[in-house]
């Protein structure tokens, strides 16, 4: 089976192919950004794009993404390393504390901003619901989110 992972086409060996996507990414891809959370889809620690959209990686088979473009954190960054704007949104507005749920957040929010470019607070909240944040940077998450809409805090 291949897999084709931020632009790049790999071979999942067939030992592989009923594994979750997240298992894949970690542990034979290498791809850490991805982070285990809950392990049952409810934390989003593990959001990833699959086809575009946002799936939380540790429910979804990796056999059920042959065929469709995923994109992890990794996989963000465009030429040169520079920062997508919602990455580069979320150091300005000094999101991060612990981190852990940065990379979910982060890959809901990409989706959200395609859907609608200029979510209002309501639409930031129910987009990121499903998201968890024990640190509570909440606030944060928000103005990052208006900005790199390109709304101003």
């Amino acid at each position: 089976m291949l897999l084709n992972v931020n632009g790049v086409v790999a071979e999942i060996p067939r030992a592989w192919q009923e594994e979750s996507l997240l298992s894949v990414l970690r542990e034979h891809l290498g791809l850490v950004g991805t982070k285990y959370g809950c392990g049952v889809g409810v934390c989003g620690a593990c959001t990833v794009h699959v086809g575009g959209e946002a799936r939380r990686s540790c429910l979804t088979p990796v056999a059920a993404c042959a065929g469709a473009p995923v994109v992890t954190i990794e996989g963000l960054a465009g030429p040169g390393g520079a920062l997508h704007p919602v990455q580069a949104a979320w150091l300005a507005e000094a999101v991060p504390q612990c981190g852990y749920c940065q990379a979910g957040q982060i890959m809901s929010t990409v989706a959200l901003l395609r859907r609608n470019p200029a979510p209002d607070d309501a639409a930031i909240d129910a987009a990121l619901a499903g998201n968890l944040c024990r640190c509570g940077t909440h606030q944060r998450i928000r103005r990052a989110v208006r900005r790199a809409a390109g709304e101003r805090p």
